[in-house]
């Protein structure tokens, strides 16, 4: 089962990793990702209020769906969901879910690595923080494009 939703609504970690292991004897290791809103300190002590994630409707699933794709081709999964929100988020909510299955831990964890490297990167998503003065979009991390880089 390969799985891509984009939402606005929360989800549930724990839902989705029994979804996609129950009543298979084919997974011999299931790998979680949750990347959360942290309450976050700029420069200067402005803390952050809230993250708004707008995305491109249709070119965010087919985006995401296409790098599943080609983790599957890199590493032999038995299955993977990805679920990324949108909209306004507050520290401590959910933002991405990235969950991978396979016969052994190394594939499992290399492409559920693979994945969230990738989103970071190539998924059409833009995040507006509203700290308590300002609001400013977020600029992409070279960080982010460095850690993309090393999967060729």
């Amino acid at each position: 089962m390969f799985t891509v939703r984009i939402q606005a609504g929360q989800f549930d970690a724990a839902a989705e990793i029994a979804a996609l292991a129950q009543g298979r004897t084919d997974i011999g290791a299931v790998v979680t990702f949750t990347g959360l809103c942290r309450d976050d300190i700029a420069p200067g002590g402005a803390r952050l209020v809230a993250l708004t994630l707008e995305h491109y409707p249709g070119m965010a699933e087919e985006e995401i769906a296409r790098l599943v794709e080609e983790a599957r081709t890199r590493w032999p999964l038995t299955g993977a969901t990805v679920i990324h929100r949108f909209g306004r988020m507050i520290p401590g909510d959910n933002i991405v879910l990235v969950v991978t299955a396979s016969s052994h831990r190394t594939a499992a964890f290399e492409a559920a690595e693979f994945l969230m490297d990738w989103l970071k990167t190539r998924a059409p998503f833009w995040k507006l923080e509203e700290r308590e003065a300002a609001r400013s979009w977020v600029a992409a991390k070279d960080t982010d494009d460095t850690a993309a880089g090393r999967w060729g």
